[in-house]
């Protein structure tokens, strides 16, 4: 399939699911994606790692079930449930691939309105998203999960900031991909987060729809400490260039500032005066090094230069007179050296920092264009919710 024509129907879609140990949730699975997609042309398609007796019941499953149903049980799996995914993709009857979860969380009676927008010709992946408007995190046990999973989400965007940038929500395991628009080739996954690998590697447009996301039915999350630090270090593996120049920048920064209060003090200023001029000083430096070896590429689309100075500037002032107190707080509350406080407090810095210009000093503005379909999709949406009242 070469790209969709606005309002082309597809000839179907391939749901793949990628299960491990999931007995209990095949039946649910099965009949829900059958009655979400009764007026389309489609398959499920399992690709099982279980130990226990999920194939079997797949298999036995499949026999009656309303669509078509294939198994491709791993004996040796690789890769986890991100090289599962791309073994559905290779394995996949149609082009049009839809991957979700097998624990019931990601709602089947979603699938229509992925594909519909789909349909709209704009977009070569939908993302199913907990965090535009309409939709929904509450399926994620507890506060720690959801600040975990936020923070997260921020940081990757904040690594990959244009290839990223229509993505409010690039790790959900829920989306819809024209696998004619990626080489599965080039895909190297590590774990849960397909999606991350998707949009980093490949050249393609997004689009989303809001999802609620729902609470496990059975079985035990597969979301672990060791998989944190898999995705970790895959988010490292595939870049830790943008992030790297910045440290680099900052640390030489740092470098110059103590320098310059040297000198200062050195000529007879007073010790506060010399911190101050030489925090302004580098502050200035600092932006004008990041604007030319750190964001060179994400300037055209940004604000305009005296924003991006004046956001810049004004952050970092507020946080370097907020660091001290903080570094002090730490020192009395926790009972730590003040210098493993400060070197926390500066670790702290500087993703907060990174932070912040990736996803607010250089955020590439929305287009005219870009406004103008976002107003007449929500205008048709609202009008086909109008006409089915």
């Amino acid at each position: 399939m070469e790209g969709m024509s606005a309002g082309e129907r597809i000839p179907g879609a391939t749901v793949i699911i990628p299960t491990f140990n999931e007995r209990d949730n095949i039946a649910a699975l099965i009949s829900r994606v059958s009655a979400a997609l009764s007026d389309r042309d489609g398959e499920i398609l399992f690709v099982d790692d279980s130990s226990d007796d999920t194939p079997e019941v797949i298999r036995t499953l499949a026999a009656s079930a309303p669509m078509p149903v294939r198994l491709l049980h791993r004996d040796k799996p690789e890769g986890g449930l991100g090289g599962a995914v791309v073994e559905g993709i290779r394995s996949a009857s149609y082009d049009v691939c839809i991957v979700m979860d097998g624990d019931l969380q990601h709602p089947p009676e979603l699938l229509p309105d992925m594909i519909d927008r789909y349909e709209d010709g704009d977009a070569d992946v939908v993302v199913a998203s907990r965090y535009i408007g309409g939709g929904d995190n509450g399926g994620l046990a507890g506060a720690m999960r959801v600040g975990v999973s936020r923070g997260a989400t921020l940081l990757t965007k904040a690594m990959f900031p244009i290839r990223l940038s229509g993505a409010s929500d690039p790790m959900t395991g829920y989306f819809l991909v024209d696998r004619t628009r990626v080489d599965p080739d080039a895909l190297r996954p590590n774990g849960f987060k397909i999606l991350l690998e998707i949009l980093v590697r490949s050249d393609v447009r997004i689009a989303e729809v809001p999802m609620e996301f729902g609470e496990r039915l059975h079985g035990q999350s597969k979301a672990s400490f060791v998989q944190g630090m898999q995705f970790l270090k895959h988010l490292a593996r595939l870049r830790f260039g943008k992030m790297s120049l910045f440290a680099i920048i900052g640390a030489v920064g740092a470098l110059a500032n103590l320098v310059i209060m040297w000198a200062l003090t050195h000529l007879g200023m007073e010790y506060v005066w010399a911190a101050i001029i030489a925090a302004e000083v580098t502050i200035v430096g600092n932006f004008i090094l990041q604007e030319r070896y750190v964001f060179n590429d994400m300037r055209g689309d940004a604000q305009a230069l005296a924003v991006r100075f004046a956001q810049s500037f004004t952050f970092n002032n507020v946080e370097a007179a907020l660091r001290i107190p903080i570094l002090a707080l730490m020192v009395e509350t926790w009972h730590i050296s003040s210098i493993l406080a400060a070197a926390i407090s500066l670790v702290a810095a500087f993703f907060v920092r990174f932070l912040f210009h990736s996803l607010v000093v250089y955020a590439p503005r929305r287009s005219v264009r870009q406004v103008r379909k976002a107003e007449e999709r929500r205008v048709r949406l609202e009008a086909e919710t109008a006409a089915a009242e």
